[in-house]
């Protein structure tokens, strides 16, 4: 039985595909027609996933949608009806376009896929509907390795809810509580993105880079005027402060008068205030997860927790909660975000509608590494390739290895394309820029004449997963680069006034380590451990680094620039390649030197890239 879930018409709109409850492919509408947090109808990213199964699809019985377009209306609706007659110019402008298009929205899937999959099919008949925050948390218990579990969901708002808690047990998944808009611990933290000048919905993990910088001066300001927080975790916000209920802003001028002044202009310079500010609401989200946390351990009984919802993605938060050891086991799931509604809409009606039971999957769970996406045989890397001119050299796997690990100890800034795409907002080593951790000067190059960003933000590791607890306070798996933890007393040193002025917000002697790289001001870093078994490609490569240089760990960016989604094909890697000042690309079994190829087929990301 094949089961196609979507997510649509907000943002990251994405696909997935299930064969009897195994997840065969999911990626996002935005790899494809390159248009970062592409909303449109994914018709691209659902051709890719009837094709790696190689079906067609008269083969698909069931399409799910994320969310129940008519439970939103309803939201909107109740929302200005509740705030009226303020609001009138938003509500003016939405309407009509919900009235027209989305309100009706099983007519409009139909015909989107009909122009898609063909119309000698009753897509109508075969198209249901999930619920937002239960597409949410099937993703986060379904593909769990727990028998058992409470489930916790946090982003901005579904249809009316903004937090669940769900208990999953077998393949049984239900939702137990719930808080409901305005009040969204989500847009509380959107809030302070759109205010510290970045865009919301893209700008938030922003926020979170930017907040070790600061201090939380504001945390006791938010507390006392932004939010009421009961013992169990629960909340609510002051929406005199607010504007998104009705408005066309985050924010108001009661908001801007609390905290001393207008939002930052975006773009303009960062000052010490914006860090501060990001360190409050940081601080104030990391103590509500883990109070709603404790209120969830005591009222359940539970030992596991899963977690899904755009909140989830903030790495700092789930790694106090882990270190907070409220549970004895945590799983989040990668794609936590909208793009992850897609899966979780299809697991939900596989197993509440169709599986007689559900079994665990042998390995750590059942994303497998997250690697869902295309991959490229050899055949098509060298024809795309050729076609954009670019010059080669094709290795065998052993050969590629030493190329690359030899390049790394040298360091140069690679191109790592290899695999199945991954799924979610994270590279995780399928599309990825590596490099080595251990040079002073290797962020700020990256973020200024690679990445094309700004240069406080941070890079990750990647580690051998048998390494981990020797370099980082943290001894467990992390595959999907979803917890943040502090180097090891015995890797950190200081930094000398020459070292610490290469980096891009000048604090003498800032805290650093012996892989300055990929270590924040705070002796954090964002860890992915890496297992032979989900990526053995990339796992050797990293292995033949330590043997050369006795460090088992890289620098991991994704594979893109500021404003473009990371990319796919062999052309998008080589594009980007030809655009930035990386010096290697490894694209396959196929290993490109910058200093070999055409200059004239340089592309000037510098001018074209979107502001983001």
């Amino acid at each position: 039985m094949y089961i196609l879930g979507i997510s649509a018409f907000y943002h990251d709109s994405a696909a997935c595909l299930l064969k009897d409850g195994v997840i065969i492919a999911a990626a996002q509408e935005e790899r494809f027609t390159r248009k970062k947090h592409d909303p449109g109808f994914p018709h691209e990213a659902i051709k890719y996933c009837l094709q790696e199964a190689g079906i067609t699809g008269k083969s698909i019985d069931n399409v799910v949608f994320y969310e129940k377009p008519f439970v939103k209306f309803e939201r909107l609706l109740e929302t200005y009806l509740a705030f009226a007659p303020k609001g009138f110019k938003s509500f003016r402008t939405s309407m009509p376009l919900w009235i027209k298009e989305k309100l009706f929205q099983k007519s409009m899937l139909t015909k989107e896929l009909e122009e898609t999959l063909g119309k000698d099919i009753k897509w109508r008949d075969r198209i249901l509907f999930s619920e937002h925050h239960l597409s949410h948390a099937a993703s986060a218990f379904y593909p769990s390795p727990f028998e058992s579990a409470a489930v916790l969901t946090l982003d901005g708002v579904g249809e009316w809810t903004t937090t669940s808690l769900a208990i999953g047990k077998g393949k049984d998944l239900k939702v137990l509580k719930e808080i409901h808009f305005p009040h969204s611990l989500g847009l509380l933290y959107s809030a302070f993105t759109y205010y510290t000048g970045f865009k919301v919905n893209s700008g938030e993990y922003k926020v979170m880079g930017l907040a070790p910088y600061g201090e939380p001066k504001y945390a006791d300001l938010i507390r006392e005027n932004l939010i009421l927080v009961a013992e169990d975790g629960s909340f609510q916000l002051d929406m005199s402060y607010f504007d998104y209920a009705t408005g066309l802003t985050m924010t108001n001028k009661k908001f801007d008068d609390l905290f001393g002044g207008p939002p930052r202009t975006s773009e303009t310079e960062l000052t010490q205030r914006e860090m501060d500010l990001a360190a409050s609401v940081q601080k104030v989200t990391e103590d509500i997860v883990l109070e709603i946390a404790r209120g969830i351990a005591k009222e359940t009984g539970e030992k596991n927790l899963c977690l899904a919802g755009g909140v989830a993605l903030n790495c700092v938060a789930n790694g106090i909660l882990l270190r907070e050891k409220i549970f004895e086991n945590i799983w989040i799931q990668p794609a936590a975000g909208d793009a992850g509604g897609a899966l979780g809409a299809a697991l939900a009606v596989w197993y509440q509608d169709h599986a007689t039971e559900r079994k665990l999957s042998n390995d750590r769970d059942a994303m497998r590494g997250a690697y869902l996406g295309p991959d490229f045989e050899d055949f098509e890397i060298e024809h795309e390739l050729l076609a954009c001119g670019a010059k080669f050299h094709k290795m065998d796997d052993d050969g590629l290895i030493e190329s690359v690990a030899s390049a790394l100890a040298n360091e140069k800034a690679i191109g790592w394309m290899q695999g199945r795409m991954e799924f979610g907002p994270r590279a995780l080593g399928g599309r990825s820029i590596i490099a080595d951790p251990r040079s002073p000067v290797m962020q700020k190059q990256l973020n200024l004449k690679v990445k094309y960003r700004e240069s406080f933000r941070p890079f990750a590791p990647s580690v051998l997963r048998e390494h981990v607890g020797e370099w980082f306070e943290h001894d467990s798996d992390s595959p999907y680069m979803l917890l943040v933890a502090d180097v090891q007393e015995s890797k950190r040193r200081k930094m000398t006034a020459e070292e610490d002025a290469l980096f891009g917000i000048e604090k003498l002697n800032v805290p650093r380590s012996s892989v300055p790289a990929i270590t924040h001001v705070d002796y954090s870093a964002r860890i992915q451990t890496v297992h032979e078994d989900t990526n053995p490609r990339y796992h050797a490569v990293i292995s033949k680094f330590y043997d050369k240089t006795g460090c088992p760990l890289v620098v991991n960016t994704s594979f893109n620039v500021r404003g473009e989604p990371i990319i796919c094909t062999p052309t998008d890697a080589f594009k980007c390649f030809m655009g930035t000042e990386l010096d290697v690309l490894a694209v396959g079994n196929y290993f490109l030197v910058k200093d070999e190829q055409d200059p004239a087929l340089k592309e000037n990301y510098e001018e074209r890239y979107e502001l983001d």
